[in-house]
């Protein structure tokens, strides 16, 4: 097997640490991940999300580009509903201008969760149907030729060659196919209807050569239990925010498990911890390569947070050693 491994970084807040915090731990990481070889490394963007610091994924994308020197930087992804495309190819024009040949743009189709959120972004839960739309405006606008709008040019934007990738699920990977763009894709809905997906994909692609971004959390530690309690805090941070509506910030493991939970709190916790990969190296290279021989994945994008900073690194450390064995970062 050959494929590329690489990271997303959602710039999560930990107990007892605030947001600025969690930005900087990010752009920390960012070096320590490209010492280790990782191929990119991405940052996304979230709105009003107690818990989660990265809001701003271009700004965030320029400072782990500036402390950086070969790795790709990018954005798993800009949520293009919240922006106007001439506005993105700008931002990612002068990205690409002052770190040639690094950067990447990754383009997803949400808008804020709240009614509330939506109204400060000056978005409705419409403008995700116009998704395609902005998408083929932005990419003509990167082309230099964008009818909507005769006689604007997206500068330093237009004529770069950038790389531009659809984060998506389901419909949205019709998409991906029908504009030529690689495809993003997380088992959100479960292994087999992201398999599918990836099928309709590669059987309607009409670009050059179709590609495939499978992004999921992986966890390698000396044995199963160790790896899992890695994937345990972001975990229950999704199962939280399921039944109150907050993203916590990530708390150490113990206090996690010594917590009162519900038995319905319990089981999609354990089910989360179950559908990510984590265990020893010999178990994670198996259900790794077992993934990859499923979907066909190009490149593997892990997804991995936790409490514990330098349990992670250690994770990602002994992840690359695997890759260098196996697989092409």
């Amino acid at each position: 097997m050959t494929f590329r491994i690489s990271v997303l970084d959602r710039s999560p807040a930990r107990r007892g640490q605030g947001s600025a915090q969690a930005l900087r731990d990010t752009v920390a990481f960012a070096r320590e991940i490209e010492a280790l070889g990782y191929h990119r490394f991405w940052v996304s963007e979230h709105h009003s999300v107690p818990g989660v610091a990265g809001s701003a994924p271009t700004v965030l994308a320029a400072a782990v580009a500036s402390v950086t020197s070969r790795i790709r930087v990018g954005t798993g992804g800009v949520m293009l509903p919240n922006h106007r495309p001439l506005v993105v190819a700008e931002q990612f024009g002068v990205l690409e201008s002052l770190f040639p040949g690094r950067i990447d743009l990754g383009l997803g189709r949400s808008v804020g969760f709240t009614d509330g959120v939506r109204r400060a972004l000056g978005q409705g839960r419409e403008a995700a149907a116009d998704f395609g739309a902005q998408v083929r405006e932005l990419l003509g606008f990167f082309r230099g030729d964008q009818t909507t709008y005769p006689g604007v040019h997206a500068i330093p934007a237009e004529g770069l060659d950038l790389p531009v990738f659809l984060l998506a699920t389901g419909a949205g990977a019709d998409l991906a196919a029908e504009v030529g763009l690689p495809l993003v894709i997380a088992p959100a809905r479960g292994e087999r209807a992201m398999a599918e997906a990836i099928r309709r994909y590669r059987d309607r692609f009409t670009g050059a050569e179709p590609y495939v971004v499978v992004s999921t959390a992986v966890a390698v530690a000396d044995t199963t239990e160790a790896a899992r309690r890695l994937l345990v805090p972001e975990a229950w941070s999704t199962v939280y925010s399921r039944s109150h509506g907050v993203f916590p910030p990530l708390a150490p493991v113990d206090e996690i498990m010594a917590l009162t939970m519900t038995d319905r709190e319990r089981g999609r916790l354990d089910d989360i911890v179950a559908t990510q990969i984590g265990g020893t190296p010999a178990e994670v290279t198996d259900r790794l390569g077992a993934l990859v021989e499923t979907t066909g994945a190009d490149e593997v994008l892990v997804s991995t947070s936790t409490y514990d900073q330098a349990a992670r690194v250690e994770s990602f450390a002994a992840l690359a050693e695997l890759a260098a064995s196996a697989v092409s970062v």
